[in-house]
């Protein structure tokens, strides 16, 4: 991949690492926000305590996603970014658009897929 699209790649990567650092900080406060001491009612409790637990997932995800942008980042220093982690052979650049943190190229990606058993084919 020639510098030019790395430093594409860097940007997109590091403007998705701002968006979802600050979804984090966003979560937090919005997980914070959904406690309410003054809550009696079982039935509010309930619904605050999925509201919390659904912002804290959130935050969770979005946790993951910075340390995979911080991967794809680190990938990009060590001139390891866009080639496949299993086989070697470089990662469609259409792959790398769509989903930036990639490891591993559409193939692989399906082969690892299919062995953890996330292939979700209708059995009917």
């Amino acid at each position: 991949m020639n510098e030019d699209r790395i430093k594409h790649f860097r940007a997109l990567l590091t403007e998705e690492l701002h968006r979802h650092t600050k979804n984090i900080t966003q979560d937090r406060a919005n997980a914070l926000a959904a406690i309410d001491d003054s809550v009696k009612d079982a039935g509010d409790m309930s619904v605050q305590d999925v509201n919390q637990d659904t912002a804290l997932r959130m935050g969770e995800r979005e946790s993951q996603m910075v340390a995979d942008i911080d991967q794809a980042l680190l990938r990009i220093e060590e001139g390891t970014y866009g080639v496949c982690q299993q086989c070697g052979e470089p990662i469609d650049e259409r792959r790398l658009q769509a989903v930036p943190t990639a490891r591993y190229d559409a193939t692989c990606q399906s082969a690892i897929e299919m062995s953890e058993g996330n292939n979700v084919n209708s059995t009917l």
